[in-house]
């Protein structure tokens, strides 16, 4: 599956550039690519908003979903914050306190709506001057 074109980019500066340390305080994310299992749009929508009620439990931030409108083949784009192992185990106790899946369970309740997905780790936001600074570069 091709990635967008924003997406490439920014996983081309991420992964191929080490960013100087007065670029550190950009962010980081995980953006996900999901293509829905034929008929199970809102049945990965639901579970994605269930995502964000266990993220907000656990005072971690939500995913940013976008909806594919036209071109490549993936139906939804979310960009995760990245989490530290503190914040995953959180993510787990609000999951099993709420009665849902966690562990590695969250990833076998998810396969049953998707027919293929991609995760790309990346760094940012930023502007693209701001990614040339980081860069040493004008």
């Amino acid at each position: 599956m091709k990635l967008p074109s924003v997406v490439a980019a920014a996983a081309a500066l991420a992964c191929t550039f080490a960013i100087p340390a007065h670029a550190q305080n950009m962010g980081r994310a995980t953006v996900s690519l999901y293509r829905a299992a034929p008929g199970h749009q809102i049945e990965l929508l639901r579970w994605l908003a269930q995502q964000d009620q266990i993220a907000a439990a656990a005072g971690v931030g939500p995913g940013q979903v976008y909806a594919h409108t036209d071109g490549d083949s993936w139906d939804y784009m979310v960009i995760f914050p990245q989490t530290t192992p503190a914040q995953d185990d959180a993510l787990d106790a609000a999951a099993k306190k709420m009665g849902l899946p966690y562990g590695p369970m969250v990833g076998i309740e998810l396969r049953k709506h998707i027919a293929q997905h991609s995760d790309t780790l990346v760094r940012g936001p930023a502007t693209a001057a701001d990614m040339l600074a980081s860069l040493g570069q004008k």
